[in-house]
């Protein structure tokens, strides 16, 4: 199996663009909440101090690169990034090995970035992200580059707290280096902490991204997460047989005969092994099992699994076509998507916010601001408004988390909810709107006594079928 770069590389960036601006017309979850903090932060307001945020800085930061605007430049970033991911895997399959298994693992992992879940692969979200700098970090720790590994391992730190699964790989791959990435590694994270501190953000950050997400994690979201998880993990795996398949057959080879690099290089499958089950355990972190925390586990199997369609003689064609599973899911939503049709499930909300949004934009005057109840970040983007407060979703406000508010009402943290809420009301929207209300009543934002007063100066304008809209109309004296 032979490509020329200069084709494969083309081949690999058009249907990682193409396949993007299918989704010009859908904002995902995990990508409004950055894009509407760096558009607050673009405003002036500094992450964490005046924007709550509970995750990584990086994560708002980068929207700041293409002026953290939705649409075509949003998917073309996503488009680029994921290309910079194909990069760094296929040039460390082809260091270990040759030039085959770099082609194999940059064309797996494109793959896998176009043809799963698209709510995981879609958004430039905190799991997709570390992507990149895990492979690099990994790739440079066995290049014998522990500074640069650290450096790379301090940008996947303060783009997601996993990356301490990605430092443990590191270290295995060049313990003899440690000293070093620990060097690197503090460079990155001294010049974050400086940042936080002297932009007067550090207690927020803390606060936000440290204490909320201990209590986040405190609380499983399923009744038996280890049952979850197991049943979660296996239908990642079928999905991904063709991974798994060929990741048994670079196995397999290698017990049989030592692998060695281009080089001559020993390598140990031992070593292949724990960087697989490292990332498996960083995966397991938190016991929750979202696609997109299994983007961990990604990175070493595509590059394991390059190696073992290499090794397999003609099992590869058998190998190969594992991958219809995934093509046959989720390939027709790219067709759906380039014809205009986006009525599912999992993109009503999105479509109700546009809606909201476009009746906000109508009566909107220069000056207004918003504030918006639940989690529907996306509202800021479309709107284009400016958030009347610092809190852009109600997660800190009623003390539930986002992945459960829609059925549960019960608060992590009741007393910093009551400041938070406390804090709201000085605050003047001249646009409330309830995203969650209708979904939840229990958690509707007229249900908090605290709040009576201040909701009381808004109107009901509008509703939708999943929102309510309110304006302020000031009470006369």
């Amino acid at each position: 199996m032979h490509f020329k770069p200069r084709l494969f590389f083309p081949a690999l960036a058009a249907l990682l663009v193409v396949t993007r601006l299918c989704h010009l017309g859908i904002l995902w979850a995990e990508e409004s909440l950055p894009l509407a903090a760096a558009g607050e932060m673009l405003r002036g307001k500094v992450l964490y101090r005046d924007i709550w945020f509970d995750k990584p800085p990086l994560v708002a930061l980068w929207p700041l690169v293409w002026g953290a605007g939705d649409g075509w430049r949003l998917r073309l970033a996503g488009a680029l990034f994921a290309l910079l991911a194909c990069w760094i895997a296929y040039r460390f399959a082809r260091e270990v090995w040759s030039e085959r298994e770099g082609y194999w693992a940059a064309g797996l992992l494109a793959f896998f970035l176009t043809f799963d879940v698209p709510s995981a692969v879609i958004p430039l979200a905190s799991d997709w992200l570390m992507l990149a700098p895990h492979l690099g970090a990994v790739w440079l720790a066995w290049k014998r580059r522990p500074f640069w590994s650290g450096v790379l391992v301090g940008i996947a730190f303060w783009i997601n707290p996993r990356a301490a699964f990605v430092a443990a790989a590191c270290a295995l791959w060049n313990p003899a280096g440690l000293a070093w990435l620990v060097a690197g590694f503090a460079v990155v994270s001294g010049m974050a902490g400086v940042w936080l501190w002297l932009a007067g953000a550090w207690p927020g950050y803390w606060d936000e991204v440290w204490h909320w997400g201990r209590l986040y994690a405190s609380v499983p979201l399923m009744e038996n997460p280890l049952r979850s998880g197991l049943v979660r993990t296996a239908d990642w795996a079928g999905f991904h047989a063709a991974l798994v398949v060929a990741a048994v057959g670079f196995f397999y080879d290698a017990a049989r005969k030592r692998d060695v690099s281009a080089e001559g290089l020993p390598h140990k499958s031992l070593q292949w092994a724990a960087w697989c089950l490292l990332c498996l355990a960083g995966v397991a972190a938190g016991w929750r099992f979202f696609p997109r925390y299994y983007f961990l586990l990604l990175a070493p199997m595509v590059i394991v699994a390059a190696r073992g369609f290499t090794t397999m003689g003609r099992w590869w064609k058998v190998a190969v076509l594992l991958l219809l599973l995934p093509l046959g899911r989720f390939g027709p939503r790219y067709v759906m998507l380039a014809a205009g049709q986006t009525n599912w499930n999992d993109t009503a909300m999105d479509r109700d916010s546009r809606a909201v949004a476009a009746l906000i934009r109508r009566e909107a005057r220069p000056g207004d601001t918003l504030f918006v109840w639940g989690f529907r970040p996306e509202m800021y983007v479309y709107t284009g408004l400016p958030a009347a407060s610092r809190f852009l979703d109600s997660q800190p406000l009623t003390g539930v988390p986002a992945d459960r508010h829609l059925t549960e009402s019960t608060p992590l943290d009741e007393g910093a909810a009551q400041k938070h809420r406390a804090e709201l009301a000085g605050t003047h929207p001249t646009f409330l709107v309830d995203g969650l209300g209708l979904y939840n009543p229990a958690l509707a934002i007229t249900k908090y006594d605290d709040l009576r007063a201040w909701s009381g100066e808004y109107r009901e304008v509008a509703q939708s079928g999943q929102s309510v809209v309110y304006r302020r109309v000031p009470k006369a004296r």
